[in-house]
């Protein structure tokens, strides 16, 4: 998974288009068509980015973007304004309202990725990098191998994902329920206990000897990388 795309667009052709091509790139993406709905959804997703239309069938793309960025969650998170409005007035006003980019309709896929990417990587560059570095753990996407100082560490793909969820987001405490969705998007069968199970294997798998724990409970919250 190369990171989380929320978004909220009022038409669905441009959100299947958009949905499939990401999801093709190794996003996740999950998306509203208002916004009212999309604020609700926003908050369970907890995405990388959000892709946002200006013109919505409810509130406008510049009242969404003012409310997320008054909350402590959320003001950090990277925004694509998506909208027909390519007056210089109008993008000034999107990035006067807290938008990171603005992309103008009608636009390629290719444009809209190489924004995305460009967004993430000033934002978070794990979301994007082909290699996951924590202290010494190194996680490298492509070979699909793990390292702890210089030792290499065998895992399941399970363990796999898991670690390289934690490591998009180290030191983020993450519920059962964000890890389930993060990880097993398309097994709506998995218990929590499941979860459970695989992390104790990741935890026994990166804690080697004479090393510090990486993998920290956090009671009653979930489970985070130090």
């Amino acid at each position: 998974m190369n990171g989380k795309i929320f978004i909220i667009e009022d038409e669905p052709s441009i959100i299947q288009l958009v949905q499939h091509n990401l999801e093709k790139n190794g996003f996740l993406v999950s998306s509203s068509l208002n916004g009212n709905d999309g604020l609700k959804e926003l908050k369970k997703f907890q995405p990388d980015l959000l892709l946002l239309d200006w013109m919505l069938p409810d509130l406008s793309g510049i009242e969404i973007c003012k409310n997320i960025r008054k909350d402590n969650n959320f003001k950090n998170l990277p925004v694509i304004m998506l909208t027909a409005k390519g007056e210089e007035e109008d993008k000034i006003k999107g990035l006067d309202s807290g938008v990171d980019d603005y992309l103008t309709k009608p636009f390629s896929f290719n444009e809209l990725m190489a924004r995305i990417k460009a967004v993430l990587r000033r934002s978070n560059p794990n979301t994007v990098s082909d290699n996951l570095k924590f202290d010494d753990l190194m996680l490298d996407r492509i070979e699909k191998r793990v390292f702890r100082d210089g030792q290499e560490i065998k895992l399941g793909p399970t363990e796999f994902r898991l670690l390289e969820f934690f490591l998009t987001n180290p030191k983020r405490v993450y519920s059962r329920d964000q890890i389930l969705e993060s990880v097993w998007p398309n097994n709506v069968n998995v218990e929590s206990r499941t979860i459970d199970v695989h992390i104790r294997r990741l935890r026994q798998s990166v804690n080697l000897k004479n090393k510090k724990e990486l993998i920290r409970t956090v009671r009653s919250s979930g489970y985070s990388l130090i």
